[in-house]
């Protein structure tokens, strides 16, 4: 698979030439200063895919290309942003950038409770506690019957909480750090985070999973033309953690609700971003078959791995551990498109990131560490196929 890196343009601290020197092939970027809905002009494009281009590199991945948030629960201005969509994925086919990435989860991306969780070893990784994210669902953002999505033994640990959290903290990593670097509806420039928050959710009052869905299949249905026309991979990231929360429906958190998404629009231009990591994250979810089943259909992978923990926690576990078995999943990815684009994700901070102000989960040495380990579990795959071993 092409090696790939998530890039944040021309003002991240990691430089295109660090990624040149660590083995990085395919760039994984997106146009941060547009603002979401509105159309990628065509010379914008142009001028950073060329800067890409001039360190030897390519823009192999958008990631992603927002979706507003009213073509998910269907605003009045629904067909105007999907029109601009549309002509954003034109101009990213005529400068030949063909893979497209996005999300349809509604308010908020990712989530983690703890951006710094320390492992025995000095590194620190991204973690998810339930009971602390149900301590801001309840205690902070104050949502109207929060409770009753919660067992009574998750209650239990929000009230021993109570007086023994920082509460600043919890808004930042749940809906700010997390967010804003990725296109994100809450930004750190934001005087009130959680009424902001607020007003964001009582869009989807009333709008059910069935109800996302539809919305989902209506904004396929129409961009589908315009991916046919370029050959554009347009691939749905799944929803991480892969499960209802904050009283939204998520809509790509298992086998079944994949497979509903690609049979309900059937065209090999509606595809699969293939992250283990936020599958791995569901208990409910065996990584491995579901790669095998929608291998075909997936454009983009992103490797990574978690451990669920008992109480509803979970953890990013190193790329060589966790549920996922990345070994095994580059084998089934290599023998149906080793050209797919692949990037590592979400690696531990280690040796001074911590220090460097990276966006949460995107230091460099410990994804760097990542890339080469996974650099070596495609070397030895690549390795197997060509002695016909598997």
């Amino acid at each position: 698979m092409e090696k790939t890196w998530r890039w944040f343009g021309p003002k991240d601290k990691i430089t295109l030439p660090m990624l040149r020197q660590i083995g990085v092939e395919g760039i994984v970027t997106s146009l941060y200063d547009i603002p979401n809905g509105a159309v990628w002009p065509l010379e914008a494009i142009r001028s950073l895919q060329k800067y890409i281009e001039e360190y030897g590199l390519r823009w192999s991945v958008v990631e992603s290309l927002p979706v507003a948030e009213s073509i998910k629960y269907n605003g009045s201005d629904r067909d105007q942003l999907i029109s601009n969509y549309i002509e954003s994925l034109a101009h990213l086919g005529e400068c030949g950038v063909r893979t497209v990435c996005y999300n349809f989860m509604p308010v908020i991306d990712w989530i983690r409770t703890d951006l710094e969780h320390p492992w025995p070893d000095g590194t620190t990784s991204l973690y998810f506690d339930l009971a602390e994210f149900a301590y801001f669902d309840i205690r902070i953002l104050r949502r109207k019957g929060a409770e009753a999505d919660y067992d009574a033994g998750v209650l239990q640990r929000v009230d021993a909480l109570a007086g023994h959290v920082d509460e600043q903290k919890l808004i930042e990593n749940i809906i700010v750090k997390t967010q804003g670097f990725v296109s994100g509806n809450i930004t750190e420039e934001d005087k009130d985070p959680v009424g902001l928050f607020r007003q964001l959710l009582s869009l989807y009052e009333g709008v059910s999973k069935e109800d996302l869905r539809q919305n989902l299949k209506y904004f396929l249905s129409a961009v589908m033309p315009v991916c046919e026309k370029y050959g554009i991979g347009l691939c749905v990231h799944p929803d991480d953690p892969p499960r209802p929360v904050l009283g939204l429906p998520r809509i790509v958190t298992s086998a079944e609700d994949i497979d509903w998404m690609l049979k309900a629009v059937d065209n090999p231009h509606n595809g699969l971003t293939f992250c283990a990591g936020s599958l791995s994250a569901g208990a409910q979810n065996d990584v491995v078959a579901m790669a095998r089943k929608f291998a075909s259909r997936t454009h983009f992978v992103h490797l990574r791995s978690c451990d669920v923990l008992p109480g509803g926690n979970f953890i990013e576990a190193p790329h060589t551990a966790g549920r996922a078995d990345l070994v095994e999943l580059i084998r089934i990815f290599e023998k149906q498109n080793p050209a797919l684009p692949m990037r590592v994700d979400h690696g531990r901070n280690l040796l001074g990131d911590e220090k460097m102000g990276y966006n949460a989960g995107y230091g460099f040495h410990g994804r760097m560490l990542a890339l080469g380990q996974v650099d070596g579990m495609m070397a030895a795959v690549r390795n197997e196929l060509k002695n016909n071993m598997i």
